[in-house]
């Protein structure tokens, strides 16, 4: 779907430059957060009184996804603005093709964004917009010329899967790639552990919007944290040492106690600094929770009812799998304490981004805008979303509406999502109308990819 200007971005635009510039971006990426993982979800054992703060003091969209169950397909989809049946990277590793690398013991193919994808990174560039990056890319596979910087984004600090010194044990890294040079992390060498990841990319992310302090252009900062993906590992495990629970639910507790501070730091700042007048904050995660299928990891989803009410975690297309928290906080823009329930996914975040800055900028994407639900004055109406996902076979998800299909080995399953948010009641029996128009847009909702074939094709 080719994007255009809008009526509701234009008047933003105006507004906005009347200020002095277009609304500055800051979005905030967790990495295997759950949806229950959040007090503004319903979680009781977990304190997040920062991201609550946000909600609070914003919006809360109740009903967006991931643009898939896996870290690297989704954030393919969120940087492309094109869902998992178009966008180049369709899982972790490819099927067939990619280029060859190490994953600790293992070896695996992955593939990497192309030189001529269009970004978010290129499309807020070209609309004027200096772009930057810090923490977790995932998106370059095993290419080291295809970093954020050789993909759309003036500045990038973090680490790169093709530079495994950045990511070393996960939390501790000994190098740093920023901005085309590998630096070293001087208090985590020889195996030290001085300065926690997130930690780093906060600081990072805080250098930049300093330096944005008095510019006269607009920006885009994605914040990419690892928190609180696999491994346990915390940078203070502290946080929640006098409860009476297993070891590792109070490290997990307490990676998520981490991130929540890191969050609340880069609104302090903002707030102080006054950019926050002009700048509209997006905070979410990548998929759903559980970073692996192991006891371990399911046992700690499991205490903490990291998904709520839905079904699935991490690799699954029900609910659990990729349904986010999201919450959306730009004082003067945003109503405090305000809902959205419009069903959105990542591919909405490119279109959204052009909007606010009311870009017009051509280029393709699958997704739609949703900045009038974020200024209170959405009136949607139902439009197909679509998932794919390759680990367990070919899988698909569609959304329409209140309605949710999963299609696995040739089955399709249906829920009103509406009635059944916890997906346990298949209704396909009972709406064949509703199956046959999903069945017919599949037929026509993806391309094929060299690197994740469908079997039989």
């Amino acid at each position: 779907m080719l994007k255009r200007l809008s009526t509701w971005a234009l008047a933003l635009l105006i507004g906005a430059r009347a200020m002095g510039q277009s609304p500055n971006i800051v979005f905030i990426l967790a990495d295997d957060l759950g949806y229950g993982d959040i007090g503004a979800h319903g979680q009781k054992l977990l304190r997040t009184p920062n991201i609550d703060a946000l909600a609070k003091e914003g919006m809360i969209f109740t009903d967006i996804h991931a643009g898939a169950p896996v870290c690297s397909p989704s954030r393919s989809v969120l940087i492309t603005g094109l869902h998992t049946g178009h966008t180049t990277i369709r899982g972790n590793a490819t099927i067939r093709g990619g280029i060859v690398g190490n994953k600790g013991k293992q070896t695996v193919r992955r593939a990497n964004l192309a030189a001529g994808d269009f970004t978010v990174g290129k499309l807020m560039a070209q609309s004027g917009y200096t772009t930057a990056l810090t923490g977790k890319w995932h998106l370059d596979g095993y290419d080291t010329l295809a970093t954020p910087i050789h993909r759309g984004f003036d500045q990038f600090s973090g680490w790169l899967i093709a530079y495994p010194g950045t990511y070393a044990n996960g939390y501790w890294p000994a190098k740093r790639y920023v901005n085309g040079v590998l630096k070293d992390v001087e208090q985590n060498e020889n195996g030290r552990k001085g300065y926690y990841a997130d930690d780093l990319t906060t600081d990072e992310s805080l250098a930049f919007l300093a330096a944005q302090k008095d510019a006269k252009k607009p920006f885009v900062l994605m914040i990419n944290y690892n928190s609180p993906h696999s491994p346990l590992d915390a940078a203070d495990s502290s946080a929640y040492k006098d409860r009476d629970w297993p070891q590792d639910m109070k490290i997990y507790g307490a990676q998520v106690h981490h991130l929540d501070e890191n969050v609340g730091k880069i609104k302090k700042y903002l707030t102080e600094s006054g950019l926050a007048k002009n700048t509209i904050v997006f905070f979410c995660s990548d998929n759903g929770p559980r970073s692996e299928g192991t006891p371990q990891q399911t046992a700690i989803a499991e205490f903490f009812d990291s998904n709520g009410r839905l079904r699935g975690y991490k690799r699954d297309m029900y609910e659990g799998g990729i349904r986010v928290p999201m919450v959306v906080w730009a004082p003067g823009i945003v109503k405090p304490g305000s809902v959205s329930s419009e069903p959105a996914y990542f591919a909405d975040i490119m279109p959204t981004f052009a909007d606010i800055a009311g870009s017009k900028v051509s280029y393709t994407t699958d997704g739609a805008s949703v900045l009038a639900s974020i200024k209170g004055k959405a009136a949607w109406q139902p439009r197909f979303l679509y998932w794919e996902f390759f680990e367990k076979g070919f899988e698909q998800a569609v959304r329409y509406g209140k309605w949710k299909a999963v299609k696995a080995k040739g089955k399709l399953e249906l829920y009103d999502l509406d009635k059944d948010i916890s997906e346990t009641n298949d209704v396909s029996a009972d709406n064949p109308a509703i199956v046959a128009k999903i069945e017919n847009y599949l037929k026509t909702s993806r391309t094929e990819s060299p690197f994740w074939p469908v079997e039989g094709k």
